[in-house]
């Protein structure tokens, strides 16, 4: 695992050009161990020495105390998507149409199309289908009854797309990736993953550099202990597993890190009805636990 030195080392030689971006992350994360965290290693133990305090900066405590990030990284993937999002979206203004002939080889090569029932006399959408009654259909517009749905082409549905994106015909999500995951987008939906992957392509390094310097960045600013406080145990694990703090008011009991005040600091009235709710959930809690729903 690299030092904190070694982490800003990397940064910059990779912002500067002088190292790649695959160089740069096989030295990043081809380093790493299985179960290994930085709050393990000899450089983390050193420079925490120089910062704790020698007392709980929350409720004053001198019992095994912490340093407490009040922030903490991001993965890499969510930095990347949100960099390619951006991207994308100046690729979509700055290219805002698609060739007819192109969107449609690409709707063939990833998704399949699952044409919506239409009436045969007013070509309203999704008729009832009738179990027992015959005709099997009746449309819930115009009450027409029929055996036969009709159903429009995918090639009908994308020349209608391309006269009015906004049509009413074009809503619905009716063709289904290829890929394992099967979601369902309408043509403004596949649309958009055209023209992201298209950007996505255009610009693949410059957006994984991007990514991942915004990722080492947030890595440094977590090792540096920049937006941290010493803090004991029980503040500690209060605030990372319930996001609660010691109330600021009455300095003795924990609060939800939104509320300005813990329930016992607050006037009598908002009280009793914090108190009634949080009374009512346990009751609806436990009434759906002897109901098997819980």
């Amino acid at each position: 695992m690299l030092t904190y030195k070694e982490l800003i080392a990397l940064r910059d030689k990779l912002a500067n050009d002088e190292v790649g971006l695959e160089f740069a992350k096989a030295q990043y994360w081809n380093d790493l161990k299985e179960g290994q965290r930085s709050w393990h290693t000899k450089d983390w133990k050193e420079r925490r020495a120089k910062i704790i305090k020698d007392k709980c900066e929350i409720c004053s405590s001198k019992e095994t105390l912490t340093i407490q990030h009040l922030s903490h990284p991001r993965k890499y993937s969510e930095y990347l998507r949100e960099i390619t999002r951006e991207y994308a979206k100046d690729y979509m203004n700055t290219n805002p149409e698609i060739d007819k002939y192109e969107f449609i080889n690409y709707i063939l090569k990833n998704y399949d199309y699952v044409p919506i029932a239409l009436c045969p006399n007013c070509k309203g959408k999704n008729p009832s289908q009738r179990v027992r009654k015959i005709p099997k259909y009746r449309c819930a517009d115009c009450k027409h009854e029929f055996d036969e749905a009709i159903y429009r082409s995918a090639f009908e549905l994308i020349s209608i797309f391309y006269e009015d994106e906004d049509a009413y015909e074009v809503r619905d999500k009716c063709f289904v990736s290829k890929d394992k995951y099967k979601n369902k987008h309408n043509l403004s939906n596949v649309r958009y993953w055209l023209q992201r992957e298209r950007a996505k392509n255009k610009d693949a390094v410059t957006i994984e550099k991007e990514a991942f310097l915004l990722y080492l960045n947030d890595n440094i600013k977590y090792l540096s202990f920049e937006d941290t406080i010493t803090a004991c145990k029980k503040c500690a694990s209060n605030f990372d597993l319930h996001k609660m703090e010691l109330c600021p008011k009455c300095k003795e009991h924990y609060k939800g890190i939104q509320y300005p005040t813990c329930i016992q600091c607050l006037p009598d009235e908002k009280r009793k009805a914090a108190l009634d709710l949080i009374e009512f959930g346990k009751e609806w809690h436990e009434m759906h636990k002897r109901l098997g729903i819980d």
